[in-house]
């Protein structure tokens, strides 16, 4: 169920919002219906990967106001669901209810028109029960150089290092069938988590400094609830 502000305090809200983050370029509150409950049919500009991944099976059901990602039996990769998000420094928010602790969601930044990394992945924060992670993509594990070494088993010393360095990860616990609040937020090349209301960690690494973030994926592993998602644009 969501929670309403008086009208007062939600324009005060906004306000602030806008003042800290930059100019919201994006907001989707998930109140609509699908007219179908056979395919994805998420609206608003969204997307997802389960035509191409889960042999169109739908993952992606909207319910009582929310989005509910889950993956389908016959999948054969994590859901995707996507946005366009251009910016440069920016911030993400959402609410996302875990239910399972195996369950995680990704916030994955990518840029599809620069090709020297797999699939355009530049930089991901991903949220699980017990911890969060921010891992730099871009110079790290989807940098194009590096991942034809790592899959074919071939890193050298260096190189390993140098993808430790890449990635952070901070203890964190959360709550199960509970709402949460969360922020991303990208100033330079520095990635801040904050989780319902408290800063949980922060990442600094060149590949997060990328000048244009294009695409926002909500990647997901199993399952996850996801409302009220807001994006915003400092440049």
């Amino acid at each position: 169920m969501k929670r309403f502000l008086p009208f007062f305090l939600l324009l005060a809200s906004l306000s602030l919002s806008a003042d800290e983050h930059g100019t919201l370029i994006f907001s989707d509150d998930f109140e609509r219906q699908e007219s179908q409950e056979e395919k994805d049919e998420i609206g608003k500009g969204w997307g997802s990967n389960s035509r191409t991944r889960a042999k169109g099976n739908k993952q992606v059901d909207l319910r009582d106001g929310a989005m509910y990602i889950y993956l389908h039996e016959e999948a054969d990769h994590a859901v995707s669901v996507t946005h366009p998000a251009e910016f440069t420094d920016g911030a993400v928010s959402l609410r996302f209810k875990l239910d399972d602790p195996k369950d995680s969601i990704g916030l994955n930044f990518a840029d599809l028109q620069f090709k020297e990394v797999h699939a355009g992945h530049l930089f991901v924060a991903k949220i699980s029960p017990k911890q969060v992670g921010i891992h730099d993509l871009k110079t790290g594990n989807m940098d194009l150089k590096m991942r034809e070494a790592r899959q074919a088993n071939q890193l050298t010393a260096e190189q390993k290092k140098l993808l430790k360095g890449k990635q952070k990860t901070f203890p964190n616990v959360l709550e199960l069938g509970e709402w949460h609040d969360l922020l991303v937020q990208i100033s330079g090349d520095t990635l801040t988590v904050t989780i319902d209301g408290g800063e949980v960690g922060r990442f600094q690494s060149e590949g997060i400094a990328h000048p244009t973030k294009r695409l926002l994926r909500l990647a997901v592993p199993r399952n996850v609830y996801v409302d009220d998602v807001k994006i915003w644009s400092k440049e």
